[in-house]
């Protein structure tokens, strides 16, 4: 039994997806580094509609790229780069898990593989990230602090990086938390689905690098971006509880004629 679970491993298989936009000056390092992974045969950039050429360098250093001719967002980058990994899954074996990534990690890139594990060991349906403080990073936890308010209220269990982009997932967990919330609130919908659907989640810490958003214009826009997004995601995600609890509730008997 133990040389058939060890064989079993072997043949589970990763793919790493990258949803990237215009990061042409790290895609490259961060390309090569996941390629590194263990257990990782596929490295898939998914080029969100990038105006300089991410697409090239990251096809250069050996990943598999695809691409949307416009910016249509991190989740429908997602969705497009699970799709792809799927057709690229072979009938006889198993489809590969998910890993999905930033692509700004560069070199630190590799140091998301202690994400694997737990799940291809089974312990976990996904596993979330859980970096080091950022140098340079210019937020003051408020949207974090809402997401993971949310994210307990609903679910009962309190993440510490709820935001974290850094996710490895299996494949059925991966279809079941689709259609995935829009924009940034993926994280956040993601976890509160997968949760309330009784998939086991997990945060691992990773020793990783990115480019934080800084305390400019820009940084702010973005965070009210996220803000915003991760306030969509719950909203919807409790009006369906709601709505599910109405329809648990009532029994045909308790309906109106007609109704």
């Amino acid at each position: 039994m133990a040389r058939a679970s060890r064989g079993h491993k072997q043949r589970q298989r990763v793919a790493v997806v990258i949803p990237a936009k215009d990061e042409s000056r790290r895609i490259a390092a961060t390309v090569r580094s996941a390629r590194a992974i263990p257990n990782v045969d596929l490295v898939l950039v998914v080029d969100d509609g990038s105006e300089d050429n991410t697409q090239h360098v990251a096809r250069e250093a050996g990943a598999v790229v695809v691409r949307h001719s416009h910016n249509r967002g991190k989740a429908a980058a997602m969705e497009t780069g699970a799709a792809v990994v799927a057709m690229r899954d072979a009938p006889d074996r198993p489809p590969r898990h998910l890993l999905f990534i930033d692509g700004d990690l560069a070199d630190t890139a590799v140091n998301t593989a202690p994400l694997v594990p737990p799940v291809l060991d089974g312990i976990a349906d996904l596993t979330i990230a859980l970096l080091p403080p950022q140098p340079g990073a210019g937020g003051r936890g408020l949207v974090v602090g809402a997401a993971r308010r949310a994210i307990a209220s609903m679910t009962g269990w309190t993440p510490t990086q709820p935001l974290s982009g850094m996710r490895c997932l299996t494949r059925e967990a991966f279809e079941a938390a689709t259609p995935l919330a829009r924009g940034w609130g993926v994280e956040a919908g993601m976890t509160i689905d997968l949760l309330r659907l009784g998939f086991r989640v997990l945060e691992v810490p990773c020793e990783l690098r990115h480019r934080p958003s800084g305390t400019d214009l820009k940084g702010q826009l973005h965070r009210a971006a996220q803000y915003r997004d991760v306030q969509l995601a719950v909203s919807t995600r409790r009006a369906r509880a709601a709505a599910s609890g109405v329809r648990r509730t009532l029994s045909p008997r308790e309906q109106r004629p007609g109704r």
